[in-house]
C-alpha cells in the first residue's frame, strides 16, 4: 500500500524506539519530509534506519531530541519510557522550552500524567498518544492514534503524526489517550474471544467455517477481527499481527487501571487468563487470534 502525504512545513523531530512500530512510523516522517534523528536501544537497529531512510542517528535520546520541534517515541512500557524521557541522558534534558513530546508507548494513564507534569515544570509539552493498527497499520501509515493533553500542542502534533496515521484525535486531558486504547483493548480481547468460540463451534459442527465467515460477515456479526483474522483462525496460522505477549502487558495495564476506577471487568479478566493459557501453550509470540488453540482437542 502506498501512503500519499499531505503537504507540511518540514520540521525537526526525533523518533525513540525503531521496534516493529516505531521503525515504519519514523519512516513516514521522513518520507514525509521531515529532518528525523533516531535513537534506538540497540544501536545497529538505529544505523539500519539510517540507512533506509536517510537522516541521523544519536547514541542517547538527549542528543536525538536536541532541536527537535517535536520528539516521538514508541517503545516497551512504563520503565522503558521514563528511561529515555528522564535523567541526565533523557530525551527532557535535551529538548528545548516549548517543544512537544508524543508518546506512541501503550503505558499507564499515571505514567502519562507523571510525564505531563514533568514537562510542564521543564517549560516542556507532553502528549500521550498511543495507537491501533497494530504493525502492519505502522508499515502502510493508517494508525489510529488517541490522544490525550494540551489542546495548542495537540493541534501542532496532529498533522505531523498524520504522515503514518489515518486519525489523530484529541479525546481529553494528560492520561485520556491511555485509558482511550484501554477501551480498545477490552474492546478487541472480547471479540477474539467470541470469535473464537463461534468458529471452534462451527467446526465441531462439521460445517465449511470459511463459508460461514463469508456469510455473516455481510450482517451484524462482521468486525474487523472477523475480516482480517477468522479465516487464519480456521486455518491454524498465528505467525503475524498482535503477540499475545502484548496483549497481556496491555492487559494488564487495563485491569491497574479497573482496580483504581472501580469498572467491574469480568469477561477482560476471564479473557487475560486465558492468553496466559496460551503463553503456556508456547503461544507468547503467536498472534491474539490464537485465543482459539485453548479450544480445540
Amino acid at each position: 500500500m502506498s501512503k500519499t502525504y499531505e503537504p507540511i512545513s518540514p520540521l525537526r523531530v526525533a523518533f525513540l524506539g525503531l521496534g516493529v512500530m516505531g521503525h515504519p512510523m519514523a519512516g513516514h516522517l521522513a518520507r514525509a519530509g521531515h529532518d528525523v534523528c533516531v535513537y534506538n536501544r540497540t544501536a545497529a537497529k538505529a544505523r539500519a534506519w539510517v540507512a533506509e531512510y536517510g537522516g541521523r542517528a544519536a547514541d542517547t535520546p538527549r542528543e536525538a531530541a536536541a532541536g527537535a520541534q517535536i520528539v516521538f517515541a514508541c517503545v516497551g512500557n512504563d520503565e522503558d519510557l521514563r528511561s529515555v524521557v528522564l535523567g541526565a541522558d533523557g530525551a527532557y534534558a535535551g529538548m528545548a522550552a516549548g517543544a512537544i513530546f508524543v508518546d506512541h508507548t501503550t503505558a499507564s494513564a499515571e505514567v502519562a500524567r507523571e510525564l505531563h507534569a514533568a514537562a510542564g515544570a521543564a517549560g516542556l509539552h507532553f502528549v500521550d498518544a498511543p495507537v491501533s493498527g497494530g504493525q502492519a497499520g505502522a508499515v502502510n501509515g493508517v494508525l489510529t492514534v488517541m490522544c490525550g493533553g494540551d489542546a495548542e500542542p495537540f493541534a501542532t502534533v496532529q498533522p505531523v503524526a498524520m504522515a503514518f496515521a489515518r486519525a489523530v484525535t484529541r479525546v481529553g486531558e494528560a492520561g485520556a489517550g491511555q485509558l482511550a486504547k484501554m477501551v480498545n483493548q477490552i474492546c478487541i480481547a472480547g471479540l477474539v474471544q467470541g470469535l473464537a468460540e463461534a468458529i471452534a463451534f462451527g467446526q465441531k459442527a462439521g460445517l465449511d467455517m470459511k463459508q460461514v465467515l463469508d456469510v455473516i460477515g455481510k450482517g451484524a456479526a462482521q468486525s474487523w477481527q472477523m475480516d482480517n483474522r477468522g479465516k487464519t483462525m480456521v486455518d491454524d496460522q498465528f505467525e503475524f499481527g498482535f503477540a499475545v505477549d502484548w496483549m497481556r502487558k496491555d492487559l494488564g495495564l487495563v485491569l491497574d487501571e479497573a482496580r483504581r476506577n472501580g469498572a467491574r471487568l469480568p469477561v477482560t479478566a476471564l479473557v487475560d487468563q486465558f492468553y496466559g493459557d496460551v503463553q503456556k501453550q508456547g503461544g507468547g509470540r503467536w498472534d491474539t487470534s490464537s485465543l482459539i488453540r485453548r479450544l480445540s482437542d
